[in-house]
């Protein structure tokens, strides 16, 4: 039996909403526009895995606006866990509930012309340059009907910008943190980076309470220009109450490249979207992510990288650890259009299993409409290898410990690419409390 999938926020509601946060009418057309298709458009269909059961629609859209912290010291504990505390130079956003509670930008990043704010500040005073970014060329609102209620209910969400010929030296960290069991996230995030340009982009979604349900349904939206290069990481962990819709996509320019690494820890129901288009020649895309699965949670990883241009390069590497009663699908998709000649597209999906009533399918997928490339393609399912368990404990370790070294290494390849040791840590600790 599905669940009745009309939402109650309807169009009166959402131009009411609009009008509050003082935004642009045309952000305010776009969400009415969003909310008529929201009635019409069904929910996508993740191949292998049937969505239409799932809450979408049981939440509290709004939790109220929340007081500022001037002190990180006020945070909650385990959010300042996440934060870089290695540099003076500190580029930080925290958001409570949708609501940016602390900002702290460096003084040499106002003098470089970079834009780091919260996305309601953005569409305010920034409103000409959000708009040909937002829902642009990378996540259109008509996919379906998720895309569309996330239109018309963005209730939060980041706004970075780039200008030309400008390297961002340290890493612009975004930490949105669910304390309302009942609060959705209708989180949006924009990330433009003009011609020749770098940046390092990483956040952490938490919450810590699962009692109530509620949704996340957040679209990321990237953009590299030509010879701009971004670095995109992201690690999601949101409690079991939360069913989380995820789209995070990049449009990638001539010779630009976007690398994105991905910790996908979520305890409840889960379908992500990592789609990258290589649009330029000599465009790269590296998508690196990895994922536990434990419980009774179903989770669909979608990983998509498509190749226009000529020399362009895409790399996929997905990871995940199953057990209890988990299933999780991971489907890697290259995709080389006609005229993509000399493109080259890699990818592996490796998936450990560590119960017998755990599932996860691993489908690597190849799509080439040009002659004249490079494609290959690895898929595995299976038990921890006996051999690497057999030269640890030979070496004088306990199973158990041996296990959970063979995990972490597996795990290593998107650990590692993360540039804030605080968040690699934290995500350490997560992978420690969700295996054992």
């Amino acid at each position: 039996m599905s669940v009745d999938t009309k939402w109650t926020y309807d169009e009166d509601y959402v131009k009411e909403y609009s009008q509050q946060r003082g935004e642009p009418n045309w952000l305010t057309e776009e969400r009415l526009a969003a909310a008529r298709l929201a009635d019409k458009l069904e929910l996508p269909k993740p191949e292998k895995t049937n969505i239409k059961t799932w809450n979408f629609t049981e939440f509290k859209h709004d939790a109220g606006v929340k007081e500022t912290i001037d002190d990180v010291e006020n945070l909650h504990e385990d959010v300042q866990k996440l934060i870089d505390r290695s540099t003076d130079e500190q580029n930080l956003i925290v958001f409570r509930d949708g609501h940016p509670v602390y900002r702290s930008v460096s003084k040499r990043l106002e003098e470089q012309g970079v834009l780091f704010m919260d996305i309601e500040t953005a569409a305010k005073e920034h409103g000409d340059l959000l708009r040909q970014y937002f829902m642009g060329k990378a996540v259109n609102v008509d996919e379906h009907k998720l895309t569309a209620l996330h239109v018309a209910l963005m209730n939060g969400g980041t706004f970075v910008y780039v200008p030309k010929n400008v390297q961002v030296e340290a890493p612009l960290q975004v930490i949105y943190w669910q304390e309302d069991p009942e609060a959705a996230l209708f989180n949006h995030v924009v990330v433009a980076s003009e011609d020749n340009s770098e940046v390092t982009y990483l956040e952490n979604y938490v919450s810590f309470q699962e009692e109530q349900k509620s949704v996340a349904n957040i679209v990321a939206e990237v953009y590299a220009g030509s010879g701009a290069k971004v670095s995109y990481g992201g690690v999601d962990h949101l409690e079991k109450g939360m069913t989380t819709y995820v789209n995070r996509r990049g449009y990638v320019e001539k010779d630009g490249r976007i690398d994105w690494a991905l910790g996908q820890m979520n305890e409840g129901n889960t379908v992500s979207d990592n789609t990258t288009i290589l649009a330029g020649d000599g465009s790269y895309a590296d998508s690196k992510s990895v994922s536990i699965g434990r419980g009774d949670q179903s989770q669909n990883f979608w990983t998509h990288i498509i190749h226009h241009g000529k020399h362009s390069d895409g790399q996929i590497l997905t990871h995940g650890v199953m057990k209890d009663k988990a299933s999780s699908i991971f489907n890697g998709v290259t995709k080389i259009e006609h005229g993509a000649t000399k493109s080259n597209g890699e990818q592996t999906e490796r998936v450990l299993m560590l119960s017998e009533k755990a599932r996860g399918d691993a489908n690597p997928i190849l799509l080439i409409d040009e002659d004249d490339v490079t494609a290959g393609h690895a898929a595995s399912v299976g038990r921890i290898d006996p051999l690497q368990m057999f030269y640890l404990m030979s070496r004088g370790l306990p199973r158990s410990e041996a296990e959970r070294l063979v995990i972490h290494g597996f795990l290593a390849p998107v650990v590692n690419e993360l540039p804030i040791q605080s968040v690699k840590d934290r995500l350490r600790e997560v992978i420690e409390r969700k295996v054992y």
